[in-house]
């Protein structure tokens, strides 16, 4: 048994790109969490829904976790999360995404 502490990170990620009608799917969200943990770590995704004033849209939570097989520092996550977020804000051409540590929520934003 490998018992290490818990720390984990959620990235936000709507699926629609920018105000567009264009929306990616579930599957492009697994090939690209595929290819970035490659080296060594382990997120889940899960599909959601995003409701706010005006509308609403799908989106996905990716979780990012301390996975005792592939052990990182809680920085180390933040940052990798952080790094992740970054490819989805570029690749899914998104406004915003939020990325929520058990401390704090970052936003990052696109400057398109």
């Amino acid at each position: 048994m490998n018992v290490v502490p818990n720390y984990n990170v959620q990235i936000w990620v709507g699926l629609r790109e920018g105000y567009t009608d264009i929306v990616h799917t579930i599957d492009e969200v697994k090939e690209i969490c595929q290819e970035y943990v490659k080296n060594g770590d382990c997120v889940t995704v899960t599909h959601t829904e995003f409701i706010y004033t005006g509308g609403n849209e799908p989106g996905v939570i990716i979780g990012y976790i301390k996975y005792p097989r592939f052990v990182r520092t809680d920085i180390e996550i933040k940052n990798r999360a952080i790094e992740l977020a970054n490819i989805f804000l570029d690749k899914f051409k998104q406004n915003r995404i939020t990325i929520t540590t058990p401390d704090s929520s970052i936003m990052i934003e696109n400057n398109i």
